[in-house]
């Protein structure tokens, strides 16, 4: 995980562990190569559980952070990502 999230993540914490009526989604995708579909797959769960495991170490409750997986089903964007959304 790149040094420069961690600010970012330490705050989105902070903020989930004052309202405990919020979750987040953590949404990873991954780039693939022809018939690498499979292992992108992988590696965007790899990321999405990652960055899940710094906000469980931050605090937060894991039955409060859903993860999915895309893989290389990028809707735009940088194809290596992980997008988080707050509910």
């Amino acid at each position: 995980m790149p040094l420069s999230t961690k600010d970012a993540l330490d705050k989105l914490a902070k903020q989930l562990i004052l309202n405990e009526k919020q979750r987040v989604t953590l949404i990873a995708y991954a780039s693939a190569a022809g018939d690498q579909v499979s292992t992108a797959r992988r590696v965007s769960l790899s990321r999405a559980l990652s960055v899940r495991a710094y906000l469980i170490d931050a605090g937060v409750n894991n039955l409060r952070i859903n993860v999915q997986a895309e893989g290389d089903k990028n809707p735009g964007g940088d194809p290596d990502r992980v997008d988080l959304f707050v509910q």
